[in-house]
């Protein structure tokens, strides 16, 4: 926002990202998440919650947004040199040319390799599930205990909800640092684009299909298909795109009739109103 020299608004700058997703629950609503965010750290770590899966959901958020996504592996400490390569190179298959930042989220190390995004005028956000180190991240960011640590469970490596809302944080380096609780739910909403910049690979694929609606399911003369059954194509990443697609997908389409359903109560509104005025003036 612009002011004067009275402090009087003068007028608000337009966003230059945004992250939304589906609310959870029953309602059918965009929940806007963060806005004017440039760097998006997607917290995961080097044990059993590594999931690609899950991190495609939040990629494809931040492709969306016009975020640039960098993948943040934690607890590095915890597993052996080559275990550590083989996480590095299945995180970087998501994505030609993403950054993927393995650290001990505790260490001053951790501080220094992930210094590059968190300078004067940035602006990070943190994504992730609980129990990946959001939180000691950070602590270790700000150079502070500014938020609370938990613990993990032993049998899936789970955390609980320890932070409970969003926070901004001032990094010494003169950046700003959005923590946010973490996700048991990730429901995309419309996010087309995010998802055909994340899947290039099959967008491609697609326009050599026979039919141009073609589904991907088994249809006659489906290059994708055809793809993923040469090993062309992983079959991992098709289910998930597919899966992905027809997710945001339905959200489009409940969102559309949300929409017409809005509508028509305000124009049911307006008549009330019309009709409860024109009663008064006879």
């Amino acid at each position: 926002m612009l002011i004067d020299a009275d402090s009087q608004p003068l007028r608000v700058l337009g966003r230059t990202s945004l992250f939304k997703r589906m609310a959870s629950g029953r309602e059918s609503r965009v929940q806007l998440m963060a806005a004017n965010v440039d760097t998006l750290f997607v917290v995961t770590s080097c044990n059993q919650e590594f999931n690609l899966s899950r991190l495609e959901r939040y990629l494809a958020l931040a492709l969306d947004a016009g975020v640039e996504p960098v993948l943040v592996l934690t607890k590095a400490d915890l597993s052996d040199q080559a275990t550590l390569d083989d996480l590095r190179a299945d995180a970087t298959s998501l994505r030609p040319g993403m950054a993927v930042v393995i650290v001990d989220a505790r260490s001053a190390d951790a501080v220094a390799r992930l210094s590059p995004w968190c300078q004067s005028g940035r602006t990070v956000a943190l994504a992730g599930s609980s129990g990946v180190g959001k939180s000691t991240l950070v602590n270790s960011l700000s150079r502070a205990a500014v938020q609370e640590i938990g613990a993990i469970r032993d049998g899936d490596d789970k955390g609980r909800h320890t932070t409970t809302a969003r926070t901004l944080h001032l990094l010494s380096g003169g950046g700003l640092l959005l923590d946010s609780p973490g996700m048991r739910e990730l429901q995309l909403g419309e996010c087309a684009t995010g998802l055909a910049s994340l899947f290039g690979e099959i967008e491609k694929l697609a326009c050599r299909c026979r039919f141009s609606d073609c589904r991907h399911l088994g249809e006659a003369g489906c290059a994708v298909a055809a793809a993923a059954a040469s090993g062309e194509l992983d079959a991992r990443r098709l289910a998930n795109y597919l899966k992905l697609k027809s997710e945001q997908g339905q959200a489009a389409e409940v969102l559309v009739e949300k929409q017409r359903k809005d509508r028509n109560s305000g124009r049911t509104s307006r008549s009330g109103q019309r009709q409860k005025r024109d009663q008064n003036t006879e």
